[in-house]
């Protein structure tokens, strides 16, 4: 349940299109579903306008696929983050309607093109190569959330003028995500670039300082 569909339910029933009663069947249900490995949260988007997203690390394929088949039945898209390869080949064969992006480990059930909703554009930011699957993480989650999105990619501080040469796409972002291995020096340059917000994303690599 989300807020357009509730919105929908409500003028149906003003519009007589459905009696009372059948929306109260609709409505009667918990905000959550149990299975035999979750309890998921059905009503997220209608409280906070985003759905449960499904955290791949740590599930077997059985457990996503209940969740998924849960969000689906719920008429909801789904969106499952840090999903390997095998998982998601193993989550594929039991509902083959999704897409699989190998590089961000996103697995998706929902629109190829998602309508842009968000305010101005999200820009992407990485230092180097190695922090490559974060970064398309974060990219392709805010894409599939809405947004528009701009990529900056190997812009380290190693090379200054590679990050300098694309400073009209830093300024015209409303939001920057700058990802970095562990000494985090990307994003306090950009933060003195831009007067827009910046949310550093240190990664697991490099041999930090």
């Amino acid at each position: 349940m989300d807020r357009d569909r509730l919105r929908a339910l409500l003028l149906a029933v003003q519009k007589g299109e459905v009696d009372p009663e059948g929306a109260l069947e609709a409505l009667v249900r918990l905000p959550f579903v149990d299975t035999p490995h979750a309890r998921v949260d059905t009503h997220r988007a209608l409280r906070q306008g985003l759905p449960e997203v499904i955290f791949g690390p740590g599930k077997t394929a059985e457990q996503i696929v209940e969740i998924v088949r849960v969000l689906l039945g719920e008429g909801q898209t789904v969106l499952a983050t840090r999903v390997e390869a095998e998982t998601a080949e193993a989550v594929l064969r039991e509902i083959p309607e999704g897409e699989y992006d190998r590089a961000a480990r996103l697995l998706w059930y929902g629109p190829a093109e998602v309508p842009i909703v968000g305010k101005g554009t999200i820009a992407v930011v990485a230092a180097g190569t190695s922090d490559l699957p974060v970064s398309l993480e974060a990219a392709g989650v805010a894409v599939r959330f809405g947004n528009s999105v701009e990529t900056l990619f190997d812009v380290g501080v190693a090379g200054l003028h590679r990050l300098l040469a694309s400073s009209e796409t830093l300024r015209r972002a409303r939001v920057l995500i700058v990802v970095a291995g562990m000494e985090g020096a990307l994003p306090s340059v950009v933060g003195g670039l831009v007067d827009k917000p910046v949310i550093a994303v240190p990664t697991s690599v490099g041999y930090g300082a």
